[in-house]
């Protein structure tokens, strides 16, 4: 019971890292209250943590719109009773080289992954100034900080998605917010089926080539992931702000 009494905010937990994020909070105590475009996944994901005696709730929202993020944002804690932890994990995935990115594909995917992230930050500082141990924690991206080919626009949104932490950890300081960031390499989620379509493989050839860039010599787990939010999120990481966790398996060591 690590976030006991916690209570967490969670973009683009419906899937993936996100769900498990979700599930995991819960599991250590916290109320949770997931944003996601996907109504149907959220909703499964609420529905199966309060069945087993968590408490979460799930909000049709679109971080793109600043709207649609007020209402998140104030719902959520209103349900809640506040907010103690936000973490941004909702994303665009748009890939390409720069001769074939399209100015909507950039509008989309920094509309997503750092405006719409910024935004979530904003409306959430009100709740967050009020808690007695705050903290975001961004879902960021060994594309953060490598080059990968024909990845410019997520390398370019999640590079600066691994500055904008750093810059929120130094302004936030004084209001006691912890801004952190995880850094996951290949792991195995529905955004990697996709991917495997959109260049012409099978999930399973993209995941054997993506394993052999790992010390560990496999993709990753999204539970994984959640663990390190779990640390970055929770006291015993007290005295961590402004840093990023590589979760890679090795692979950009």
């Amino acid at each position: 019971m690590r976030l006991s009494s916690k209570k967490a905010i969670i973009t683009g937990g419906s899937s993936g890292i996100g769900k498990a994020i979700s599930e995991l909070f819960a599991s250590e105590g916290a109320s949770v209250s997931i944003g996601d475009i996907d109504s149907n996944g959220g909703e499964e994901v609420v529905r199966n943590i309060n069945d087993s005696g968590g408490q979460a709730f799930f909000f049709n929202t679109d971080i793109s719109d600043e709207h649609s993020v007020e209402n998140f944002i104030n719902n959520s804690a209103s349900a809640m009773g506040g907010v103690d932890i936000l973490v941004n994990n909702a994303a665009a995935f748009v890939f390409g080289s720069i001769e074939n990115v399209e100015m909507q594909d950039w509008q989309k995917i920094l509309g997503v992954n750092v405006i719409g992230t910024a935004n979530v930050v904003k409306n959430c500082l009100p709740y967050l100034k009020s808690s007695a141990a705050p903290s975001i924690v961004n879902i960021a991206s060994v594309s953060s900080f490598i080059a990968q080919p024909e990845f410019i626009p997520y390398n370019s949104s999640k590079g600066a998605l691994l500055q904008l932490t750093r810059c929120l950890a130094l302004d936030l300081a004084s209001d006691r917010i912890r801004v952190n960031a995880v850094c996951p390499g290949s792991i195995h989620t529905s955004a990697t089926d996709r991917h495997a379509a959109s260049v012409g493989l099978k999930t399973e050839e993209l995941l054997t080539i993506a394993s052999q860039g790992s010390f560990l010599k496999r993709v990753g787990q999204p539970v994984e992931v959640a663990y390190a939010a779990l640390f970055l999120a929770s006291e015993e990481a007290s005295f961590v702000t402004g840093a990023h966790l590589v979760v890679d398996g090795g692979a950009t060591v």
